[in-house]
């Protein structure tokens, strides 16, 4: 049998914490330092306090080393892998390959999705230069991935379902880098591409003005997960270690219950952990942070791709505006508001604008007509005068769903049984679970024959596991007739069982860090620094390498519109920097050049 496994992001201790208890297989999280998200570093402490948690269940916790090191952070780097190692860190996401040529923990280390790999070559040489996971660039497509996974079958895939989108192929975007100094390689990625551009043609004719031209929807493969199974992949992560807990909870736990319902049809397919999760609510994936959902190319080349009108999230589409009056407008909607539900629109001129609701009366929504709201871009615009009959509404912010998502939502446990037997000297109570665990002890006891039947009390306090991770599906009690146990006695004796199962645990990780978890020696192998990358402060060209193309997003592909403005195109900002577009036909590549002195 094959294990999938659920990676679930985490931008601290509490939300890995969401995570596990909703239903992932595996977290990320970002260590101390040189994570690609330099906002989102966590302590070794609350790192070590996740996998404690977390290895209950079989759940693994991998830390994110996947920046760029410059040579002096390379001994800090090479320290906090030892000190996460010894937090219980079951594997490093890495890109810089000079973690290959440090002494490094016995840990796996697995290729992060910056080192940019899209072929079979490219994966069969980081799985010779000892990778163990290889985490694919989100571009690929179904045909790619089974492609990879056929010529290197013993290598595990992962790959990316859900999400926010980079325009570029992970770690070929230099563009925050060049324009505000804050390298996307180094964590500090100034999200260059969420930015409005205008399109202009080579005589300064301006195609399309200020649009967010570079700005793509947000990956949704849920309906594909058996595809990509098929593919090869076998682990699958949900983008998002800069989202809130109520993104965690509910992305996990809908992929959870997606990948469950494929392993129940599919024997040879198993989870990686354990536990079983049950939920105060129902996942909806609508009702968390998205710019509209793609596959993204899993399927080929489509043109739904790019969200052009915002960089923001719109939210859940909840219903056309029947009639606006003065501080009210009343919706045609079959969805329930609520007093400060956040909803937003497009004005006249395509501009995402937002507004709360002060009070909701059905679907007659009140708001401050004597006030000015702040817009997208940051303008102040009118509500009475910008909102008209049929605009289409959003909810960017549900109230009701936010203030359930806060409280506690979830609990995951793992299904355990009892066995009572009558021995010559007592009783012996043998406890096993899913996890593999399987404990007995025998207690001395008399056997004292009882008045009536004791079933229903013997289950009664042999299930109550408290707070434990497991739970009790059943008792079995093999009596040639009715034994009276005391209840306070029983309570110990599984007491006891479970306590003795806990030593058990401590005992096998106590020999483990004795055998395997050794002091680092504080040097480094011979020549760890002859592979690692280096920035260059040089001009870099192309700032963006992507498979995205404009021309083909606005239906001026060259090959099939001979109408299509003429090269050269350019994107400007609007403090005039201009950024030269070069179209790559053959490779179907879009590439973003600096173009200097543009201003």
């Amino acid at each position: 049998m094959s294990s999938l496994e659920l990676l679930s992001p985490a931008r601290n201790l509490e939300c890995g914490i969401a995570a596990v208890d909703h239903g992932a297989d595996a977290v990320y999280i970002g260590a101390p330092r040189f994570g690609a998200r330099v906002a989102a570093g966590n302590s070794v402490e609350d790192i070590q306090k996740l996998c404690d948690y977390a290895h209950q269940f079989g759940v693994k916790i991998y830390a994110t080393l996947n920046t760029l090191l410059r040579p002096e952070e390379l001994e800090q780097a090479r320290q906090i892998a030892w000190d996460l190692y010894h937090a219980g860190v079951d594997a490093f996401i890495t890109q810089d390959e000079v973690f290959l040529k440090l002494k490094m923990p016995p840990v796996p280390l697995h290729a992060s999705t910056q080192m940019d790999n899209r072929t079979k070559e490219k994966v069969a040489r980081l799985k010779e230069l000892g990778f163990n996971q290889i985490v694919l660039a989100r571009e690929l497509s179904l045909e790619q991935i089974k492609e990879i996974h056929e010529a290197v079958p013993e290598v595990r895939l992962e790959a990316f379902v859900h999400g926010a989108l980079c325009v570029s192929y992970s770690g070929r975007c230099y563009a925050s880098e060049y324009c505000f100094g804050r390298s996307a390689n180094r964590g500090e990625c100034a999200q260059f591409c969420r930015l409005p551009f205008s399109l202009e043609d080579g005589e300064g004719n301006t195609l399309i003005k200020e649009k967010f031209l570079l700005s793509l929807k947000d990956m949704n493969r849920q309906k594909y997960l058996e595809a990509m199974i098929d593919a090869g992949v076998r682990s699958f992560k949900i983008e998002g270690r800069l989202k809130d807990i109520a993104y965690v909870k509910n992305v996990t736990a809908s992929y959870r219950g997606a990948l469950d319902a494929i392993i129940k049809r599919r024997p040879e397919f198993v989870r990686s952990s354990f536990g079983t999760s049950t939920y105060t609510f129902q996942p909806d994936l609508s009702r968390s942070f998205s710019r509209g959902y793609t596959d993204y190319f899993l399927k080929g080349r489509t043109n739904d791709l790019a969200s052009p009108d915002t960089p923001k999230s719109r939210g859940r589409e909840v219903g056309r505006v029947k009639e606006v009056r003065n501080g009210c407008i009343i919706v045609s909607s079959t969805e329930a508001f609520s007093n400060g539900d956040g909803l937003c629109f497009l004005d006249q001129d395509g501009k995402l604008q937002g507004f709360r609701v002060n009070r909701a009366e059905g679907n007659h929504l009140y708001y401050n007509s004597s006030s000015q709201s702040s817009g997208a871009g940051g303008t102040l615009f009118t509500l009475h005068s910008s909102l008209k009959k049929g605009d289409l509404l959003w909810r960017s912010f549900d109230k009701q769903w936010e203030d359930q998502m806060s409280g506690k939502t979830a609990e995951r446990r793992i299904d355990a049984r009892f066995l009572l037997e009558k021995t010559e000297e007592g009783f012996r109570l043998t406890f096993t679970a899913e996890d593999g665990t399987n404990r007995s002890e025998e207690f001395a006891a008399e056997h004292q024959p009882a008045r009536t039947d004791q079933t229903a009390s013997i289950r009664d306090v042999l299930s109550k596991l408290g707070d434990t991770p497991y739970l009790c599906k059943d008792v079995e009690i093999h009596f040639s007739q009715p034994w009276f146990i005391p209840r306070s006695q029983l309570a110990e004796w599984r007491r006891k069982t479970i306590e003795s199962e806990k030593l058990r645990m401590k005992s096998e990780e106590s020999k483990l860090s004795q055998t395997q978890k050794v002091n680092p020696d504080s040097s480094q192998s011979s020549g760890a620094g002859e592979a690692f990358f280096t920035l260059h402060s040089s001009l870099l060209t192309p700032l963006m390498t992507c498979r995205f193309c404009l021309r083909h997003a606005w239906g001026w592909c060259k090959k099939e519109n001979p109408n299509a403005p003429r090269d050269p195109l350019f994107l400007v900002l609007g403090d005039g920097r201009k950024f030269r577009l070069e179209f790559d036909c053959k490779k179907c590549e879009m590439m973003v050049l600096a173009q200097p002195n543009s201003k």
